[in-house]
């Protein structure tokens, strides 16, 4: 355990995008911990900073923080209460890794070079564990590219804002350190303190009940299972093997041929995407609540073939008339036949759709009215 720990928090350094998945599946809550602990250790002395500064601020104020800005910024599913629940120990974990990682030259140079060349590698140091924490943010939540951007641009808000609490928060945590406090807080509050890392565990466990599962060469559930993991942290390579795996073990796994054309559309590949998505349409015309439709004319659109999206996108809609993806897609393929009237129909209806949806839904399609809108700002100058 211990071993395969070291060797995660190493691969940091050459596998950065991989081995965050990794950390989830297997990393340690406990192991990073004491690896931040024991890089700041070795930390120059006469920085004036404690040993444990570095883990209480990524704890107390950068993680939870990074989990605000991600809730607010990629909609998470769910209430803040239950994604702090479910994110707040794998994202601690893989965050501690990340800063360990980009410290740990410290800890060597810090003894060898004098303070300030020393200053100006910690400068470097912090902005690698920016960098790294890209790929955090985008593993832990799976987030696009721009919005894990925007997420660790904005991570020093939370640590300015503890910097300036710091007074208060150094007089209560003397408090809070007293013998009396722990044992009382352990007493009362152990299940709720131990749930914090239920996320983790929760998430480890079930990998190793897919891994396990995978070993069958007959089971194809466990292979499309795991796809889906990959697929959700955006490691596409090892999403699309284990897809393609579970349509070798059963060709009617109508879901891998879906989850494989959805990932070639979105890369690009607009052939093998048709190919899957003529498969699923073969074995269920109303997959996925017949998104089947609306994908094949997201195909037919990215290739110009605007009759052909038309075509797919109006039976969609036919059959479900409120979804504002569709309806903006459908525009799109109206403007490509020149239907400039028709268009700001659909993008209109795409808005209200968006507008009369749940508050609940609507904060995770409101992506579409935005587009949409601006889509019809632009009509005019392109009407017949």
């Amino acid at each position: 355990m211990l071993i395969d720990n070291i060797k995660l928090l190493l691969r940091v350094f050459w596998q950065p995008s991989a081995v965050m998945s990794a950390i989830l599946d297997q990393g340690s809550l406990l192991f990073a911990s004491v690896a931040v602990l024991a890089v700041s250790l070795f930390y120059k002395s006469g920085l004036g900073v404690s040993f444990y500064m570095p883990l209480l601020v990524l704890a107390v104020a950068y993680v939870p923080g990074v989990l605000a800005l991600s809730g607010l910024l990629a909609r998470l599913g769910g209430g803040m209460g239950s994604v702090f629940q479910r994110d707040y120990a794998p994202l601690l974990t893989s965050t501690a890794m990340a800063w360990s990682a980009a410290n740990l030259p410290l800890a060597v140079a810090g003894w060898m070079l004098p303070l300030p060349v020393f200053l100006i590698l910690v400068a470097v140091a912090h902005l690698y564990f920016l960098a790294l924490m890209f790929f955090v943010v985008r593993t832990v939540f799976g987030t696009e590219n721009r919005i894990a951007v925007a997420v660790v641009c904005l991570s020093w808000i939370p640590v300015v804002a503890a910097s300036f609490l710091w007074g208060p928060l150094r007089f209560l945590l003397g408090w809070l350190a007293s013998p009396f406090f722990l044992f009382f807080a352990y007493y009362y509050l152990g299940s709720e303190i131990g749930n914090l890392g239920a996320g983790l565990r929760k998430g480890q466990n079930f990998r190793r009940m897919l891994n396990a599962a995978a070993l069958n060469p007959h089971d194809g559930e466990a292979q499309y299972q795991l796809g889906l993991i990959y697929q959700q942290r955006r490691q596409y390579t090892e999403a699309i093997e284990r897809f393609r795996k579970a349509v070798e073990i059963d060709p009617g796994e109508t879901d891998a041929h879906f989850q494989l054309g959805r990932i070639a559309r979105e890369q690009g590949r607009l052939a093998d995407a048709l190919a899957h998505f003529q498969m699923v349409m073969d074995q269920d015309d109303k997959h996925s609540q017949n998104e089947i439709l609306r994908e094949l004319g997201a195909v037919y659109l990215a290739a110009r073939q605007y009759q052909d999206a038309w075509r797919f996108l109006t039976d969609y809609i036919e059959r479900r008339p409120y979804d504002p993806e569709g309806l903006y897609y459908l525009g799109q393929a109206l403007e490509g036949l020149n239907r400039g009237a028709e268009a700001r129909e659909a993008y209109a209806r795409a808005a209200e759709a968006v507008s009369s949806a749940p508050r609940y839904r609507r904060r995770f399609i409101a992506k579409w009215s935005r587009l949409a809108q601006k889509q019809m700002r632009k009509l005019p100058s392109m009407a017949p």
